[in-house]
């Protein structure tokens, strides 16, 4: 199996000019392409890890140089519009034009929906910082390229908006949810990779050519987010129980309700569905808004980078032991639970064929995030869920030559539009494999819980 695994992988690898620079999205042979044949960032990133683990480093710096190169020379837009300049690609692929080769770069302007990838930079940013952890090879991130490259990206994330919060405003689809989901405002998934990057920023960016300025808004912007994810995103019974008895439409700095939350948005399944012992980070929180669903990205990341406590994630890790029908079915892990279905679905999804209830990114269940959840499991302590979650999925991986995705509630039917030979679902127990083999990796893109300090004039 694991011989055969790694041949698919091998398989993907891109090559531009001889050198190795990705991975394709997938190789199934029955079906369109599309944009399967492209190397997708946030899809790379499994693959990338797993090829740091065996020491094959040489892939990783060739990927990270080339779209540091396609984010500081594009010049894409959309209706005489362009993107800011420290935007990375969502995808690439190499093409050839009789002896030449040349890279396209796809920055949303050919995506569907035309949606820019936010999560880009972010992966990016941490992938690099895996990098200088395998190799040691801190000489890369203080290239001058590569620091201006981190300063772009920070350009982007710390500018000044139309806000009051710390958070990261997104449009509805623009990270690994690219479809209209009802995740558009500050969804969980970006505020964490979000934190991650600054604590990224604040290991690798040197302090010189106006790197302090950036460095002293990092600091600022990291415990202000820490704080608001802890503070206002968790939801456990303690929590859910405050909300029922909130007052609405409260005025003045010192208030309990302060993002106007009706009590009667709480939806039944939660109070049924949420164990004693169990909580979570909400799926999104703006004005009058709290998503209640479960974000399985989000909250196993939230647990490894570190802007959950180490409470909270031993609680996040509790709900997969008690809702393990739930969030990992036959094929784990679920990507969100649960589905939007009836009346809702129409309305948030606009009727979105592809994400009918309990498939794709609308409840189905997506093997890559295994990887996550193993390294998760092995920072909490919890290896046991982990190596279920595996032996669920080697059981059936092969068999169905690796699909992208599972539909059903509990994951039980190979998607209805899954490609197979899905590259990223191949790295992501191969990855998730190896991470409990040695726990050691996950040092690569893992965070130490920061010391409390106060935030805002807050005690």
């Amino acid at each position: 199996m694991w011989e055969e695994a790694w041949q698919l992988l091998e398989k993907s690898i891109i090559y531009y000019q001889g050198r190795p620079i990705g991975t394709l999205a997938a190789q199934d042979p029955q079906l369109q392409a599309l944009n399967y044949d492209q190397c997708f960032v946030r899809d790379f990133v499994p693959c990338a890890l797993l090829f740091l683990m065996h020491g094959r480093t040489q892939i990783v710096r060739n990927f990270l140089i080339e779209t540091l190169a396609m984010q500081q020379n594009h010049d894409r837009e959309m209706d005489c519009f362009a993107p800011g300049p420290g935007l990375m690609p969502a995808s690439f692929k190499v093409q050839h034009d009789g002896t030449q080769e040349f890279i396209v770069a796809d920055f949303g302007e050919s995506a569907i929906a035309r949606v820019p990838p936010v999560d880009s930079c972010l992966w990016w940013m941490l992938l690099l910082r895996a990098y200088v952890k395998a190799t040691g090879d801190i000489a890369l991130a203080h290239q001058e390229d590569v620091q201006t490259g981190i300063k772009l990206i920070l350009d982007l994330c710390l500018a000044h908006r139309f806000s009051m919060y710390p958070t990261l405003p997104v449009l509805d689809g623009a990270f690994m949810i690219d479809r209209r989901m009802g995740v558009g405002g500050h969804p969980l998934e970006i505020q964490v990779l979000f934190y991650a990057a600054l604590r990224t920023a604040k290991e690798l960016l040197l302090p010189e050519n106006g790197g302090d300025f950036y460095l002293q808004s990092v600091s600022q912007r990291l415990g202000a987010l820490r704080y608001h994810i802890r503070e206002y995103y968790w939801l456990n019974l303690q929590r859910v129980n405050e909300i029922y008895r909130f007052k609405n439409d409260e005025f003045g700095k010192e208030v309990a309700n302060k993002f106007n939350i009706h009590p009667e948005s709480i939806p039944a399944w939660l109070t049924q569905w949420l164990p004693e012992t169990a909580g979570y980070l909400a799926g999104n929180l703006g004005p009058g808004h709290m998503d209640f669903r479960f974000f399985a990205l989000g909250n196993l990341m939230a647990i490894l980078v570190s802007p959950a406590s180490s409470e909270e994630s031993q609680s996040i890790m509790n709900l997969y032991d008690e809702r393990t029908s739930d969030l990992m079915g036959f094929m784990p892990l679920k990507i969100c639970f649960p589905a939007v279905e009836g009346v809702e679905w129409r309305i948030v999804t606009g009727s979105d064929p592809k994400n009918i209830p309990w498939s794709y990114h609308n409840g189905g269940n997506w093997p890559v995030i295994l990887w996550l959840f193993a390294a998760a499991a092995q920072k909490t302590g919890r290896q046991a869920l982990a190596q279920k979650a595996i032996a669920l999925a080697e059981s059936r991986l092969v068999e169905d030559r690796f699909p992208e995705y599972y539909d059903g509630k509990q994951g039980r039917l190979i998607g209805k539009e899954a490609r197979i030979y899905h590259t990223w679902t191949i790295a992501g127990l191969l990855a998730a494999k190896e991470i409990m083999n040695n726990p050691k990796h996950i040092e690569l893109f893992s965070f130490d819980e920061e010391a409390e300090s106060p935030v805002c004039g807050l005690r």
